[in-house]
């Protein structure tokens, strides 16, 4: 009797791993959402989605070569570049890379010109029909994590293709790949996933761009080509964190700053934006996953740094510390982007059972004191940001929708299932990307949870930040991309 219980199990065993073996060839991986927990999800290798997108991208090119008065760009030949591992590709076009439609508001940082997920240019159309918006556009991209930027007419975004990261640059309107700039390099983490994660930044005609190992590329945003390169983390002796450099480069009047991280007050850096001479540098602090954000608190304009142990203020010119408030997680994993509340509040907030709290700032002789306005554990952004809109902030406690009144820290309402997405504030609603690759809209109101409509967008995990450039929605996740249309007719 043991004996043909012993053979069963085994032959159970041999048919579970065959049939796991088959899984697995055809794609099937287990994957960790946002809170750790584990699913079984068909998904492409790299390589395999490098070659998607190679092939479509081909096939574009020769769709708009088949256009009768249509020739592809012929540009200068690219200058010379400071790494032998980099390469310029522009894209077939109407006599130039230029686009082909301008939307006029530019969205040249990540979650928009203040850093703060609020889209203000122009009103959006909240009238989403029960089965979903029909996209202007739908392609394939490269891997990551990294959001868009927009202006005059082009989007920029980084992405993994394959062995290297890749610069692009699309046209808003049809999606057309404009140009991309390449370099070899290949971050890879089993438990957040692979590719580049921080979103470019648009200024006066350049694209900075920041790799998830350290490459820091200015580019000019018609070409692609580069205006200078450097590695912050190699030109400041610092590490690469856990899940990769992920703060969106900061732009100051002349200088550009990134948060490598480095010790001997290397952490902050500001390169000249035009040049690449390092400018200053300061702090000690390790880096986080926060970008900076350049703020006025008390009347007084700062760079607000959120590191791996504290938040503080620092001055934009050289990086004097105005004020600290310390703020440990565990991981030292600080990814949110904090808010500014009114003249002198400041909200912050991250995961693992960390919470948010409300600090208040008052300056006197060019520093400022610190008070602790409330703190609870009513709001735990991991890996997204919160948005505020009329006094109560909106954003995802972990996985869960939830609103909290900013003076007081009470929680209003908590419904609405998203998983790890991200959110961003238009015309008085909230445009909810969801962990599962859904699109929701939900009124940001605090009376109650009121989702107005919802529908399925992309397969497998999506964390990318929305963006909106002229009324024009831009969306994405490791493998797909879309726009949408919500201007107002």
């Amino acid at each position: 009797m043991l004996r043909k219980v012993v053979k069963g199990a085994l032959v159970l065993v041999l048919l579970l791993a065959v049939t796991a073996g088959a899984l697995y060839a055809f794609g099937a991986r287990i994957v960790l959402d946002g809170g750790g927990g584990l699913h079984v999800q068909f998904v492409k290798s790299a390589d395999e989605q490098a070659q998607d997108v190679a092939r479509h991208r081909e096939a574009q090119r020769a769709q708009m070569a088949a256009v009768p008065g249509i020739q592809a760009a012929v540009p200068a030949p690219p200058a010379a570049e400071a790494s032998p591992i980099s390469s310029v590709t522009p894209a077939a076009s109407p006599g130039s890379s230029a686009p082909e439609s301008l939307p006029s508001s530019p969205w040249p940082d990540f979650r928009g010109p203040s850093r703060d997920g609020h889209y203000r240019q122009t009103a959006i159309r909240t009238d989403w029909p029960a089965g979903g918006l029909t996209p202007m556009w739908t392609q394939p991209i490269g891997g990551g994590y990294a959001s868009f930027v927009a202006a005059r007419g082009r989007a920029f975004t980084i992405e993994q293709r394959g062995a290297q990261e890749v610069a692009s640059a699309y046209d808003i309107m049809t999606g057309r790949e404009l140009w991309t700039n390449s370099w070899n390099a290949a971050f890879r983490e089993m438990m957040g996933g692979d590719g580049p994660r921080a979103t470019p930044t648009w200024s006066d005609g350049r694209v900075y761009v920041l790799g998830a190992t350290g490459e820091f590329r200015v580019l000019d945003e018609a070409t692609g080509r580069v205006v200078w390169r450097v590695n912050i983390l190699e030109d400041n002796g610092a590490s690469n964190l856990q899940w990769g450099m992920s703060a969106a480069p900061l732009i100051v009047d002349n200088t550009v700053i990134v948060v490598p991280g480095g010790s001997g007050g290397r952490s902050v850096v500001a390169y000249d934006k035009a040049t690449g001479k390092r400018a200053w540098s300061a702090l000690d602090d390790g880096a986080s996953y926060s970008s900076p954000m350049l703020v006025t608190i008390g009347g007084v304009q700062q760079i607000l740094v959120f590191t791996a142990s504290r938040l503080a203020g620092i001055t934009p010119d050289k990086g004097d510390v105005l004020w600290e408030y310390p703020w440990r997680t565990m991981y030292d994993v600080n990814a949110s982007q904090p808010l500014v509340i009114g003249d002198n509040r400041v909200f912050i907030s991250t995961g693992y059972g960390t919470g948010a709290a409300v600090i208040e700032l008052t300056g006197a002789d060019g520093r400022f004191t610190v008070r602790e306005v409330w703190r609870n554990i009513r709001m735990k952004n991991q890996f997204t940001s919160s948005v505020l809109h009329e006094g109560f902030i909106y954003g995802l406690d972990e996985a869960i929708l939830a609103c909290v009144d900013a003076a007081t820290g009470d929680l209003k309402w908590k419904g609405g299932r998203y998983g790890y997405g991200q959110i961003m504030l238009a015309s008085g609603h909230l445009i909810v990307l969801t962990e599962a690759g859904d699109m929701a809209l939900v009124r940001a109101t605090p009376a109650k949870h009121e989702e107005v409509a919802r529908f399925p967008l992309f397969d497998g995990k999506t964390w990318n930040h929305p963006a909106i450039a002229g009324g024009i929605l831009l969306v994405r996740n490791l493998a797909e991309m879309a726009a949408f249309d919500l201007r107002i007719r």
